[in-house]
């Protein structure tokens, strides 16, 4: 059986463990099944440099290197209107056409959008990223939660160790789920987390406050979740109007106090649930009144309930 050819478009500014992690996979992958041609190449055919410093050697120019499986195209730290250049476009456009599965890591996933590949589809990013991708491209159904997202022959994953996820998961479609198995358990990382596991570090990360009194207001709320907030208590508490709360809220957070508060609820649910808590426990300390609330409040956010969460991930924690 002849390898297949894995070509990975690496820039000026890629971030290293984007392109790294899952061309480890591939090449771990190799001990066993000699499947895989590890192929990096370049826009210009010039070695590049990476987010850590080291300069990384390609094979060749983006136009010059064939047909290839698959395509990766890696993410960076640097804003996406700072890396996504029309020479990296014109690559990618290049390569999109000779390869039979299309795939982005992080914020790669803006070359993608950029060429327009995205239209239509569903996609995911770093949750870093997924409010810019949205609004920048409303033609794409960005999906902020899952760690990877698939749609049709085009892949996109959220950041970093979200690739490593991905790169097992095209293994296991190519070899099998025993295969993808051995190279996890050969790198010491969990056996592929299914693509919609939510980017659990994403729980406690939302927008920080800025304004003092929403910092402060936001800090009342994560001290006593469970307490049942109402927008006219918050303000009291605040010492201003309900009006001048939400003008503040919306301007620094981009949401309502009720949202905020319902947005610490979930996350709380979720770091309990995550804790190895009952759904029954979680709901408590998150402040839903029943657990039926928090599976309403979950299906909305993540498609899934509760448990089925909660099992999710600790059948990720037993595969490793």
């Amino acid at each position: 059986m002849s390898r297949r050819r894995i070509g990975f478009l690496v820039f000026d500014g890629v971030k290293m463990l984007d392109f790294a992690g899952p061309a480890e996979v591939f090449v771990e992958a190799n001990q066993t099944l000699d499947a895989y041609e590890v192929v990096p190449v370049s826009a210009d055919g010039r070695e590049v440099g990476t987010s850590i410093g080291a300069r990384v050697s390609v094979a060749c120019a983006a136009h010059e290197a064939g047909w290839f499986d698959t395509v990766v195209i890696p993410g960076s730290e640097l804003a996406p209107r700072e890396f996504v250049t029309p020479e990296l476009l014109e690559a990618a456009r290049s390569l999109a056409g000779r390869t039979r599965r299309l795939t982005s890591i992080c914020s790669g996933a803006f070359v993608l959008a950029e060429l327009g590949l995205l239209n239509g589809k569903r996609a995911t990013t770093h949750w870093k990223f997924t409010r810019e991708l949205a609004q920048r491209y409303p033609e794409i159904r960005v999906e902020p939660d899952p760690i990877f997202v698939r749609d049709g022959r085009v892949f996109t994953s959220a950041g970093v160790a979200a690739g490593v996820d991905l790169a097992l998961a095209l293994v296991e479609d190519d070899h099998g789920a025993d295969a993808a198995r051995a190279v996890a358990q050969s790198l010491l990382v969990y056996m592929q987390r299914s693509g919609g596991q939510s980017q659990f570090s994403a729980s406690l990360s939302g927008p920080a406050p800025r304004t003092p009194l929403v910092r402060a207001v936001a800090g009342l709320v994560w001290a006593d979740p469970a307490h049942p907030y109402t927008v006219q208590e918050l303000a009291s508490l605040g010492g201003v109007s309900v009006r001048h709360l939400t003008r503040l809220f919306r301007a620094d957070l981009e949401s309502s106090p009720a949202e905020y508060v319902a947005y610490v609820r979930f996350s709380v649910a979720r770091e309990k649930l995550d804790a190895g808590c009952t759904v029954t426990e979680s709901a408590t300390a998150a402040g839903y009144g029943t657990s039926e609330a928090m599976r309403r409040a979950f299906v909305a956010r993540l498609g899934i309930s509760p448990r089925k969460y909660q099992q999710r991930f600790r059948s990720t924690l037993r595969s490793a």
